[in-house]
């Protein structure tokens, strides 16, 4: 059987009080009593329980975490950032992939209020009514990073993404090129969904330039979805000169796609992704990308989970990031 703190106070001749206080590095307690207890435990082999101890300081340090596609480079990436600013506060992470399935999150969000978490931070926006119910009740401060969902109850930390699709499509068209493909994502979400596609249209619209339907196609952010997409849009009469993939992930998979039909990145067709994920620096060529500011995006959200947790003090309302375009080399001037 495990030692337990009672097992220290004994070998060590001290009360179960004066182990919790070395354990918990309150001051006031003698330095050969220290002494004495840390020999315990080492000899015992003890580890403290992390549920006994949250239970008597009502504090767990845990910060649940639901991300709907851990696989992606852009949740991968603003995870790592998530988790950074959280170890640096000593708190905890539990992490929940549900894989887009809303089943699951109702299952997790009940996971983390049995675990007594601090706070939740959710990267996605597809909330039913149970959901958003189950959350309200919780009382538990939640924080949304890189989306915005219908209830303008909840805080976000985001980029203005029709403002940053309209620069990235703008961006195609300074360089001449009109016919731009559009390789969008699941038009259910408004953020990287609806937005994205809006600032798409309207920049068309803003330059006189005509939109073609059959240019405009709907994937679900990953490589394999944006190879699929790419294919179709190849087959048109009509073939852009160039595409705004709305992913990274699912710009990798258009750019590969164009080079398996024997057509060439971006001398026959440029290619503009989104988001500034460190794909962008592992293709060849390597992908021009309207940047979202994702380690800060990670560190902001904690930032403001935490002082809330913290403070009590609830956000004052969302807090919107800079993005930036990063030219890289798969998109140029179209050839006249």
């Amino acid at each position: 059987m495990q030692p337990k703190i009672k097992d220290v106070a004994r070998l060590a001749g001290v009360s179960v009080t004066t182990v919790s206080r070395v354990l918990n590095g309150e001051k006031y307690v003698k330095d050969d009593l220290k002494h004495k207890v840390n020999l315990a435990i080492e000899e015992l082999g003890y580890a403290p329980s992390h549920i006994a101890r949250s239970l008597v300081r009502n504090k767990t340090n845990l910060i649940g975490v639901i991300v709907p596609d851990i696989t992606s480079s852009f949740y991968a990436t603003i995870l790592s950032s998530i988790e950074e600013a959280a170890s640096a506060n000593d708190y905890n992470l539990l992490v929940c992939n549900i894989s887009e399935d809303i089943d699951k999150e109702y299952k997790y969000l009940n996971v983390f209020q049995e675990m007594r978490v601090e706070g939740i931070i959710i990267m996605h926006e597809k909330i039913n009514e149970e959901i958003r119910n189950l959350i309200h009740k919780m009382k538990i401060p939640v924080i949304f990073s890189s989306v915005k969902p219908m209830d303008q109850q909840f805080v976000s930390v985001i980029v203005d993404d029709y403002k940053a699709a309209y620069d990235a499509t703008t961006y195609l068209i300074e360089l001449g090129h009109e016919e731009i493909g559009f390789i969008g994502g699941d038009m259910r979400d408004i953020t990287s969904g609806q937005n994205r596609y809006s600032g798409y249209r309207n920049a068309l619209t803003s330059k006189g330039i005509r939109i073609i339907h059959e240019h405009i196609r709907f994937g679900d952010y990953k490589v394999k979805s944006g190879y699929a997409q790419m294919k179709e849009l190849l087959r048109v009469s009509q073939r852009p000169t160039a595409v705004f993939a709305v992913s990274d992930d699912m710009a990798v998979g258009a750019m590969n796609c164009i080079r398996d039909h024997n057509l060439r990145v971006p001398e026959d067709i440029s290619v503009i992704g989104f988001d500034g994920s460190q794909l962008t620096e592992l293709t060849r060529p390597t992908l021009t990308s309207m940047e979202q500011p994702i380690h800060e995006m990670g560190k902001e959200t904690m930032r403001l989970l935490l002082h809330q947790v913290e403070t009590g003090e609830e956000p004052s309302g969302d807090l919107v990031l800079d993005h930036r375009l990063v030219a890289r080399e798969s998109c140029i001037p179209r050839k006249k």
